[in-house]
């Protein structure tokens, strides 16, 4: 054990040495690398951030239990506590007094307020599920609709339904960018270790006749290729971050001329870590397929 782990010490220490030891050239890679990881993450993390704007925009993922106008105290309350079982939600309820006030805040509703004669807005309850989908949104509006003196349950289905549409979409284009760049990943890593094995064949022949294995030989391009991806994976982070930094003011001034707020969502330590891993395996992968048919020209 002790002797396989001072191995790979060794190997993972001249990977760093042979990156250190062309500084330009490792820019470059990493330059590369970093911008095939960037596009894909940097679609994932504006999806992430329409979603959460989804789910923060009013009333797109709320569903509106109207009461009947007649409805007395002990229904809105046997509908209070039909609410309370069920899991997964949350619920607020708005009584009809309170509703009216708030529509005679409106400058548009408030001289059409002022003229009614008397309150025509019923007890209502604002349910917002925790499973947004269109399908659990619809099936939790015909439930609630089915409840005794409920007039009617109101959800905008159609806009819910567009929205997963377009991040269900916009999700498999991310899939693609991701399939197409991380292919554009390997062939980087793929042609800078070809280069390293063409420079070192004189090495690799003489370790090959004095016993040293394949596993041996592979192992310092494997790290190599693994460093170059993880580091590539930073490079990625970074000009992710500077892009949401560039886009922060900007976004926030078209939030304020519709009259709300909204903050871009950067990603954390699990979407960089995860970055990270993504471009190691790649780069594992690159360099192991241009080993192994670098290897065989030796045989």
């Amino acid at each position: 054990m002790r002797r396989w782990l001072s191995q790979h010490r060794a190997a993972l220490a001249l990977s760093v040495r042979r990156l250190l030891a062309a500084p330009f050239n490792t820019l470059l890679s990493l330059l590369a690398i970093g911008i095939a990881l960037t596009l894909p993450a940097f679609g994932y993390v504006v999806l992430d951030n329409l979603r959460e704007l989804g789910r923060s925009a009013s009333g797109v993922q709320e569903i509106s239990v109207f009461m009947e106008v007649g409805a007395a105290r002990k229904d809105i309350a046997e509908i209070e506590s039909r609410l309370q079982t069920l899991s997964g939600i949350r619920f607020t309820f708005v009584p009809r007094d309170e509703a009216l006030k708030r529509l005679q805040k409106s400058e548009e509703m408030a001289e059409i307020v002022a003229s009614l004669p008397r309150n025509p807005l019923p007890d209502a309850f604002i349910v917002e599920p925790a499973d947004a989908s269109p399908e659990a949104l619809d099936v939790l509006r015909q439930e609630l609709a089915s409840w005794p003196k409920v007039a009617h349950a109101q959800l905008d289905s159609a806009w819910v339904k567009r929205f997963d549409a377009f991040l269900r979409l916009g999700k498999l284009t991310v899939l693609m960018l991701a399939g197409l760049f991380g292919a554009g990943l390997v062939a980087v890593t793929f042609n800078t270790i070809r280069l390293q094995v063409l420079a070192q064949a004189a090495e690799i022949e003489v370790a090959r006749m004095i016993g040293a294995t394949d596993a041996f030989i592979r192992r310092p391009f494997h790290y190599f290729g693994v460093l170059q991806g993880v580091l590539g994976g930073l490079v990625a982070s970074g000009l992710i971050f500077a892009a949401l930094h560039l886009l922060a003011g900007p976004v926030g001034e078209l939030a304020a001329l519709y009259g709300g707020s909204f903050v871009l969502h950067a990603p954390g330590v699990r979407e960089i870590a995860a970055l990270c891993a993504a471009g190691g395996i790649l780069g594992w992968l690159g360099a192991q397929l241009s080993v192994s048919l670098s290897l065989r020209r030796f045989d």
